[in-house]
């Protein structure tokens, strides 16, 4: 390459230099425009609502599934074979104690059972005619002894025949509920057939529910617990009758009954419920809105309101531990004071150190606060 050649190449080289720092210089003082424009204008605010942080007396509790059960549950069955001649199983419908609910046919037992009485009248007669004779000693005691044997047999064979023809007709051993039926006149049953279920009609439920061990070594009968039927919003007050002593060894849960009073609102027997069971003492806790608590990755966060150097109000995370949720409250372990003032809405636009407004103080928390803005 001759001198030419390298004096073109310096100078472009010297060109492209030129360019890159003029570009570099224009860039840096558009950036330093822009920031003077940005600290210009005013920091930007959000709009929310705060509450005080309240203290409250928390008892912690856990939840269990439970199982109504009524007080007196069966399944019915006949316990001989026989043909059914009259049925009184209507779903649904509550039989008195002793009602007949199936009768099968005892045509030939009533039969036997005349037979077997005109043999206890003969045997009977028999009997005095013996002793009579015994009297005028035309008789041995031994025929005698013979004759009372032969009327306490046909006395037996009387009591036998009727308590098969009184299994045969089977009533409701108690007041209650029939099930689902499906017995009809004609109907041959073999021995032990099921018939229908009868759930008693008491003035109380059982509910049955499994806890831990180490809750049900805490649990004491008289303890209330709470039970939430599956369409009802409000609990139902239930008292403990029983605490099992066996410890479940593959789960290692104890059986726990409970008794709920049987009303309208009442669930059903072998309905699923849920059982909110206390556990240990209660303590002193802080409770906040539901609203100003935030969960994410790092784990469970409030944004505490606070002033800063200028006096001005800014939003701060703080991580804390949540508890159990009380309607619109929810508790909160660890991590906050009472007094404290938190976001209660809006939270979601906050950021660490944001500049806020306070549009309005959460109900709850209104007065205490006006108290704190004053100070």
């Amino acid at each position: 390459m001759n001198r030419r050649g390298w004096i073109g190449s310096f100078l472009l080289l010297v060109m492209v230099i030129a360019v890159g720092i003029g570009l570099a210089a224009w860039k840096y003082e558009s950036i330093q425009g822009t920031y003077a424009a940005s600290a210009n204008q005013p920091e930007q605010m959000e709009s929310v609502t705060v509450a005080l942080a309240e203290e409250i007396e928390h008892r912690p509790i856990t939840t269990s599934i439970g199982t109504v059960l009524a007080l007196r549950s069966i399944t019915l069955r006949n316990e001989l074979p026989g043909t059914v001649r009259q049925v009184n199983l209507v779903p649904g419908q509550v039989v008195e104690t002793e009602t007949v609910l199936v009768a099968l046919d005892v045509s030939v037992e009533e039969a036997e059972l005349k037979a077997q009485e005109a043999q206890a009248v003969l045997a009977k007669a028999v009997l005095t005619r013996r002793r009579n004779l015994t009297e005028d000693h035309a008789t041995t005691q031994e025929e005698v002894d013979r004759a009372r044997a032969d009327y306490d047999v046909a006395l037996a064979q009387i009591a036998r025949t009727k308590a098969i023809i009184a299994r045969k007709v089977i009533r409701a051993p108690f007041r209650a509920r029939v099930g689902i039926a499906d017995v009809h006149p004609g109907q041959y049953l073999n021995e032990g057939t099921q018939l229908t279920t009868l759930q008693g009609i008491d003035e109380a439920l059982h509910v049955d529910f499994t806890v831990a061990q180490h809750i049900a070594a805490a649990l004491r009968e008289g303890d209330s617990v709470d039970v939430f039927a599956a369409d009802a919003s409000s609990p139902i007050s239930a008292k403990i009758v029983a605490v099992d002593a066996r410890v479940d060894p593959t789960t290692r849960n104890a059986m726990v009954r409970a008794k709920i009073p049987s009303t309208d609102h009442a669930p059903s027997p072998g309905a699923s419920v849920r059982v909110r069971v206390p556990v240990g003492l209660a303590r002193t806790a802080v409770a906040v809105p539901v609203s100003a608590l935030r969960k994410g990755p790092g784990g469970d966060q409030v944004f505490v309101i606070e002033p800063d150097k200028e006096n001005k109000t800014r939003a701060h995370v703080r991580q804390v531990e949540s508890g159990t949720m009380l309607g619109d409250k929810v508790v909160i372990l660890t991590g906050l004071a009472v007094g404290e003032r938190v976001a209660a809405s809006g939270s979601f636009k906050l950021r660490e150190s944001a500049l806020v407004t306070v549009a309005g103080d959460h109900p709850r928390g209104q007065e205490q606060d006006q108290a704190l803005s004053q100070r």
